[in-house]
């Protein structure tokens, strides 16, 4: 682990006290319990981000076969 410090304002800094009660966890754990929240939520949002922009990617491609044509000729059993 990296030692790091950050400045709170004290209405974070009771509020930590106050969670640290509650779970038994120390201050340190609940800030990084907080940052790796906000970091896989960040990763989440990034990553939809990335689907909605290549929805469509291939809407326009001339050299794709139909691919409703295939679904129906599998649904048939190839015949």
């Amino acid at each position: 682990m990296i030692r790091t410090q950050i400045f709170l304002t004290n209405d974070q800094s009771h509020q930590l006290r106050e969670l640290k009660k509650v779970t038994g966890k120390n201050q340190s754990e609940l800030i990084r319990q907080a940052i790796d929240t906000y970091l896989d939520r960040q990763t989440t949002t990034d990553r939809q981000a990335i689907l909605e922009s290549a929805r469509g990617l291939w809407r326009d491609r001339q050299d794709l076969p139909d691919l409703f044509a295939l679904r129906a000729e599998f649904e048939r059993g190839g015949q």
